[in-house]
Formats: structure tokens, C-alpha cells, sequence
């Protein structure tokens, strides 16, 4: 069995995850674009949601946003 064989046969699991990836940065980067206050400087958090996959987006989201707004 070759990789793209190997690839195929995980792609119908893996759309579905990259599909969610890409909404958590979009959502996570829309909330964090307008905010005022973060914990922590926006571009290091912006770097975190971007490349920190699947769990950076989620940590901005129940860490990184300042409530006090």
C-alpha cells in the first residue's frame, strides 16, 4: 500500500476535523481582532490561534479573552 493509498483511506476522518479547525480560527480570530483587553499580548495570542492547531483557537477562547470589557 502506498501513502496516497493510506491517505484516502483516512481523508473521510480528517475533512471533518479540518473542517472544524478552520471554523475555531475564524471564530476565535473574530472575536479577538475587535477585543480591547486579552490576558496576554493579541499578537502572541493571534500567533497561538493560528498555529497551535485545534487547541489553540479553544485555549483563546476559555483563556485568553479579558471579561472585563
Amino acid at each position: 500500500m502506498n501513502t496516497w493509498q493510506q491517505i484516502q483511506e483516512f481523508l473521510p476522518l480528517l475533512i471533518p476535523l479540518f473542517i472544524i479547525q478552520i471554523i475555531l480560527i475564524i471564530v476565535a480570530l473574530r472575536d479577538l481582532i475587535p477585543r480591547q483587553r486579552t490576558r496576554g499580548p493579541k499578537w502572541v495570542w493571534a500567533l497561538i490561534i493560528i498555529f497551535v492547531n485545534m487547541i489553540g483557537p479553544i485555549l483563546y477562547l476559555t483563556l485568553g479573552r479579558d471579561e472585563g470589557e
